[in-house]
């Protein structure tokens, strides 16, 4: 996984007002869970905005006064209104314990499907894992080469090495949509076999008519 360094200072102080100060600063409150004491920090606003707005996901190494820290973020609030982050929960971790975590997803390959005239949509952007956090990579990388029209890839497909998907097994990662267009052209060719298929019916009836009226003559 990406690592990032990011910096605050410990608090000691905590509520309402408190934070109301922190924000009027342009600081965020923050708690790190996970340790063998909950460690209650301060941040920089700005600082934030690399980690947070991003499909990327990170290792944080927080240093905080003479703390230093490897975390993940696992909760964030926002402002209702002005879409502000207002408070973060961080996870603490470590190399020797494993970890759940949710992974950007990336498809690798041209679809077969999407050869075809299909549409191809990915349903879900990530996925859970688990795994040690030396082991776990930047993004999950799914082959989507074999994937036909209106096939749709699972996570019950996805077999890793080193880490496992903690999702039910039925989730749809991707899936190969029929294009309206391909519809179209569907019905068009559908229309057309019909149409023939009633010419030769009614040229066999003609036919039929005519020889009827040739016996009785």
């Amino acid at each position: 996984m990406k690592e990032i360094s990011l910096k605050g200072s410990i608090r000691t102080e905590s509520g309402k007002k408190f934070a109301k100060q922190l924000r009027k600063e342009e600081r965020v409150p923050a708690v790190v869970y996970g340790g063998k004491d909950n460690i209650m920090v301060a941040l920089i606003e700005k600082d934030l905005k690399n980690i947070i707005y991003t499909p990327d996901v990170f290792i944080i190494n927080l240093s905080a006064d003479k703390k230093n820290i490897k975390c993940i973020i696992k909760d964030i609030q926002f402002h209702p209104v002005t879409d502000r982050v207002i408070h973060i929960d961080f996870l603490q971790i470590s190399d020797d314990k494993k970890l759940t975590i949710a992974l950007p997803v990336k498809l690798v390959g041209s679809s077969i499907g999407v050869k075809e005239g299909g549409h191809l949509s990915l349903i879900h952007r990530k996925v859970r894992v688990c795994g040690f956090p030396n082991d776990l990579p930047d993004a999950i990388e799914v082959d989507i080469a074999d994937l036909m029209l209106g096939q749709s890839l699972l996570t019950d497909d996805l077999v890793f090495d080193k880490f496992e998907i903690v999702e039910p097994k039925t989730t749809v990662i991707a899936t190969v949509k029929v294009a309206r267009v391909a519809k179209g052209f569907a019905t068009a060719e559908s229309l057309e076999g019909v149409e023939e298929d009633e010419e030769e019916v009614q040229d066999e009836a003609k036919g039929e008519e005519q020889g009827e009226e040739q016996e009785e003559n």
